[in-house]
Formats: structure tokens, C-alpha cells, sequence
């Protein structure tokens, strides 16, 4: 383990981890739905980016639905 050279103060400590501290997401409105969403990122809710549909969210939900029905009946 290795041992410190010298005494950190309190103030040197603060000033070190000052970048530590969680910044706030950067979250922007979508173009298509107009809910919250990270910047540079296809909308969960309605799979557009960019103005266009990159994801049939949808059919995903059905695929899901149909996957948890098969499992349930076995």
C-alpha cells in the first residue's frame, strides 16, 4: 500500500475532487413526441432521430409482448 508523501489539507483535498461532482444530463426535447431525451440519441419513445424513423418502437412492444405470452403459456 502506498504511503503519502505529506499531509493533504482540507482546502487541497476540495480543490482535487472538484471535478468529481455529477453534472446535470443534457437532456433536450424530442422534434417528433416532444418528451425529454439525451442529446445525439434516437427517442426511446418514439424511435425517431433526426426526423425520421430509425426504430418501428411498436413492432418492438408487440415482439415483446408475443415473447412474454409464449413464456408464460410453458
Amino acid at each position: 500500500m502506498g504511503v503519502p508523501r505529506a499531509h493533504s489539507t482540507r482546502g487541497q483535498k476540495g480543490r482535487r475532487r472538484s471535478h468529481l461532482a455529477l453534472k446535470p444530463m443534457g437532456l433536450v426535447s424530442c422534434e417528433n413526441c416532444h418528451k425529454p431525451k439525451l442529446s445525439h440519441t434516437i427517442c426511446s419513445n418514439c424511435g425517431f432521430y433526426k426526423g425520421q424513423e430509425r426504430i418501428n418502437v411498436l413492432e418492438k412492444e408487440l415482439k415483446k409482448k408475443e415473447k412474454a405470452r409464449q413464456r408464460a403459456s410453458k
